[in-house]
């Protein structure tokens, strides 16, 4: 990374709007609600439509990975709306340092803001691996502990969410839930306020009781699971709102949560030392704590769902780390890596036989350790219903949604 990008200073804190892409639209609004307790005035891009790719393609060359030119082209077109004064704007991007060419959104994103004439915005590497350094945006442990926590509550109300929608009795109760429950916590999990892991699983209780408390109708509806590249995977925008047309076609949608990718990034520092020797003993430790730390915290909330509702509960990552022996081996793991292929097998394994994988264009480990996996997947599971959409600028919606209703007719036989 180089050194002559414009820093966000700490007088830029006071006046200056810090906008965030979407991705995990429930994720990151509970991050933002978090955040603006520490003074940032922060907004969500939620815009959609075949004009966000398009001025994406205008400043990013089109063999470049699709979420990129999404991502760019999200941010160009919030510029360039008028709802914005660009000399009182900072972008955000969060990025997790690996080896994925995701990594070089940061340099992408600058280039393609040079071009349009927005040099002077500053852009923002929101990650744990120190990419960069900006005074006036500075994460602390305050911060990081009330944005984890604020994962685990995201997690728990998107799956609470996903098992709801299909019933409903009055379409967007469980929205209005998640929408108020937002607001709280972010509150709660703020600037001056201290996390007490007590009021935090009185907290899991009230939601999972609220949620229950839903008026829904129930009816037999086919499990659709949805793995792939973590933008596609999660976004709106980069999936042409999967979610919404699966469950307007009668499908329940079963999506792994945040927390499973971010103890698979943790995990694979462990492996790194065991395989290759190439961290140290000590970071191998604090890796070792943090992996045990964070799946306790899980499975502790996934037994609250159990005990106290009729909801399925989270699987547990310990034994999803185990399912791909015998399919690919754990030192594949750029990007979303060998988690890819596990998460295809964890869903089968808890019965949901019916799997959509999404792929964006340009991304070639997603490629490999996905849609390169499904054969052997469905010769040792014959009964297994994968299909691989792929997501970029040429693809039709209407070609997408045809293979999904294909999916949908052969699981109903």
């Amino acid at each position: 990374m180089t050194d002559d990008y414009i820093s966000f200073t700490k007088e830029m804190k006071k006046g200056y709007t810090l906008l965030i892409p979407t991705m995990l639209p429930m994720h990151f609004r509970m991050i933002i609600s978090v955040l603006k307790t520490y003074g940032y005035k922060m907004e969500l891009l939620e815009t959609s439509g075949p004009e966000i790719a398009e001025t994406g393609l205008r400043y990013v060359h089109n063999d470049t990975c699709y979420p990129a030119v999404l991502v760019i082209g999200q941010f160009i077109t919030a510029l360039e709306s008028g709802h914005y004064d660009p000399h009182k704007v900072a972008l955000v991007l969060f990025q997790t340092g690996g080896g994925c060419r995701a990594s070089n959104y940061i340099s992408l994103l600058r280039k393609a803001l040079r071009r349009a004439g927005y040099e002077y915005v500053p852009v923002i590497a929101f990650s744990f691996a120190g990419i960069e350094k900006h005074p006036g945006f500075k994460t602390t442990i305050p911060q990081l502990h009330g944005m984890l926590y604020g994962i685990l509550y995201a997690d728990l109300m998107m799956w609470l969410y996903n098992q709801c929608r299909p019933y409903e009795t009055h379409p967007g109760d469980a929205q209005r839930l998640c929408d108020r429950w937002t607001e709280r916590l972010g509150r709660e999990l703020g600037a001056g306020r201290a996390v007490s892991y007590r009021k935090v699983k009185k907290n899991y209780r009230r939601i999972i009781a609220d949620f229950s408390a839903i008026e829904m109708k129930r009816r037999d509806a086919v499990k659709v699971g949805v793995v792939g590249e973590i933008f596609v995977k999660y976004s709106p925008l980069g999936n042409n709102h999967l979610e919404d047309f699966l469950i307007s076609q009668g499908a329940e949608v079963v999506v792994p949560g945040l927390a499973d990718f971010l103890l698979y990034c943790v995990y694979n520092n462990i492996l790194d030392r065991r395989l290759f020797r190439r961290k140290s003993l000590f970071n191998y430790i604090l890796c070792r704590i943090g992996f045990s730390l964070l799946c306790g915290k899980k499975n502790k909330l996934s037994r609250m769902i159990s005990s106290e509702s009729d909801f399925e509960p989270f699987p547990d990552f310990r034994d999803t780390v185990t399912l791909t022996e015998g399919y690919i081996h754990q030192e594949v793991k750029m990007g979303e890596g060998w988690l890819l292929t596990a998460e295809m097998l964890e869903l089968t394994h808890s019965g949901v036989k019916n799997i959509v994988c999404t792929q964006p264009f340009g991304c070639l480990p997603n490629h490999v350790c996905g849609k390169g996996m499904m054969r052997l997947i469905k010769e040792k599971q014959p009964d297994v219903n994968i299909v691989a959409i792929d997501y970029d600028s040429g693809a039709t919606q209407v070609n997408q949604q045809n293979r999904l209703r294909l999916l949908l007719a052969n699981a109903q036989q």
